[in-house]
């Protein structure tokens, strides 16, 4: 009996793990009966804390090319105390000044190419009916069907002038409605930058806080698998956006010099689209060569096909040679996932999901790869002394 009493006593990490484990129950129960109102507090919270959450992913994609930019100030000296807001001007100055350029550099032609369209297009529109024409004399009873087809005049202009009439406040209170939300964006942006400024001033303090405020909540082997993981995390998603970005860099300058040499038109133009759209993994370049095809067939069907065969030759370059060693070592993460990242990434979130879910995958690949390499050297370990008994 006295045996049995000392096994019926609970230590105080038992008691605690009870505690936790009913708190964490009666939380669970609350969430899942009031869910709807849990999600419209989170959707609140997230809607008050949107301008620090993007100032947080404006600083870390600064913070990319600031590692580098303070890297060169440092060389083999000692860090100063004018090395960081040095390294952050340059870095701003720098990104600044891409973006200009880019600007400067695409409007001019994007002007070019309005002009172009709007002599080009009323050609197209007299080939397309010329063809039409062809078409109809060919094929008689295409005429006799569209002339057959009755259409209420009257009735037509009375819907649209209700309409017309109906929707006219509606655009007033949209367009209002706009004005608001471009004033609240600015505004956002605004405390955005400022506040990934205070980040990147301080991210080594910052980091040091978060590191005690982890040690000090949750047990010390939790805490080291936490740190790590982050620091992981961090790694993977900096080296993809360094790598997307130079893979992008590169296969625009492919296609510009290209263009340049086969003096297809739009060459400048189409250059810089591709190069943006590449940073949308896999799909990216797709919505350019859309709209290169686009503009190429207002020139002319043979300059249309060129394009095409053009670019299924360059994106299998870009496809087998560069991206898999500029972007693929950079997250280990096999091609096939790649795909799978970026369709769900895409289909939840967009455009930011397919940039995300990538190095977010990649991270989740590589710790459960290390798990299961733990738990095969754990189960060989235990095969080995099964033997040797």
């Amino acid at each position: 009996m006295r045996g049995r009493g000392n096994e019926m006593k609970l230590t105080d990490s038992t008691v605690k793990k009870i505690r936790g484990l009913i708190l964490f129950t009666i939380v669970a129960a609350v969430v899942a009966v009031h869910y709807r109102e849990c999600l419209r507090v989170a959707a609140r919270l997230l809607h008050i804390f949107s301008p620090f959450l993007m100032g947080a992913a404006i600083a870390f994609v600064l913070n990319v090319p600031m590692r580098q930019v303070e890297r060169c100030l440092i060389g083999r000296g000692e860090r100063k105390k004018w090395h960081r807001p040095a390294g952050l001007l340059i870095t701003i100055v720098l990104v600044a000044g891409v973006l200009f350029l880019v600007f400067f550099v695409v409007t001019p032609e994007l002007l070019r190419t309005m002009v172009s369209l709007s002599s080009s297009i009323p050609a197209f529109m007299e080939r397309t009916l010329v063809q039409a024409e062809k078409l109809f004399a060919q094929y008689p009873e295409i005429v006799d069907y569209l002339n057959s087809i009755e259409i209420n005049w009257p009735e037509m202009l009375r819907q649209i002038v209700s309409f017309l009439r109906n929707g006219a406040t509606s655009v007033l209170d949209t367009t209002f409605s706009a004005a608001v939300s471009i004033v609240s964006g600015f505004t956002n942006f605004g405390i955005a930058f400022i506040f990934s400024i205070y980040i990147l001033l301080q991210k080594e303090g910052l980091c040091t806080q978060a590191k005690r405020l982890v040690r000090a909540f949750l047990p010390e082997r939790t805490a080291v698998i936490v740190i790590g993981v982050v620091k992981k995390t961090e790694r993977t998603f900096s080296s993809f956006l360094a790598g997307q970005c130079a893979e992008a860099l590169i296969l625009g300058t492919m296609f510009f010099v290209t263009m340049t040499v086969l003096r297809m038109p739009y060459a400048l133009l189409i250059g810089v689209l591709i190069a943006f759209t590449a940073l949308i993994p896999v799909f990216g370049a797709f919505i350019g060569c859309a709209v290169g095809v686009f503009l190429m067939l207002m020139v002319s069907p043979f300059t249309t096909l060129e394009f095409i065969v053009v670019f299924l030759v360059l994106q299998q370059i870009e496809g087998n040679l560069i991206y898999p060693h500029v972007v693929g070592n950079s997250v280990g993460l096999p091609s096939i996932w790649v795909l799978m990242a970026v369709t769900v990434g895409g289909s939840l979130m967009g455009v930011v999901g397919m940039l995300v879910f990538i190095p977010l995958c990649s991270v989740l690949y590589s710790m459960m790869r290390s798990e299961v390499r733990r738990r095969e050297r754990r189960r060989g370990d235990r095969e080995k002394i099964r033997c040797e008994e």
